[in-house]
């Protein structure tokens, strides 16, 4: 069975190419590769959209905070404040840390 670690992964490849002579087989390995960066980025793409871009960005703390208060006012509750790891603003949840 196959194992779902990049790392072992290389290894399996790197193993698996060792054993063929020329270039028969480069190409496939490329293709499959340029495939694996190219998923690795939409991911990347779409975790970023759903983290950051997709919430309003607040510039500080005491904005956010702000935010936090009329909310509540309104009635939503259970909110707090992170800082985002892409952006360094700030943005709301409602995920307990």
């Amino acid at each position: 069975m196959a194992s779902n670690k990049r790392s072992a992964r290389a290894k399996q490849r790197a193993a698996f190419e060792a054993g063929f002579d020329g270039n028969a087989m480069g190409d496939l390995f490329t293709r499959e590769r340029e495939r694996e960066d190219r998923l690795d980025a939409e991911h990347e793409t779409a975790l970023r959209r759903k983290a950051c871009e997709s919430k309003n960005r607040y510039s500080s703390k005491a904005e956010a905070e702000d935010a936090i208060a009329s909310c509540a006012e309104h009635g939503r509750r259970g909110l707090s404040a992170y800082r985002c790891p892409y952006c360094n603003g700030w943005h709301l949840t409602s995920h307990p840390r």
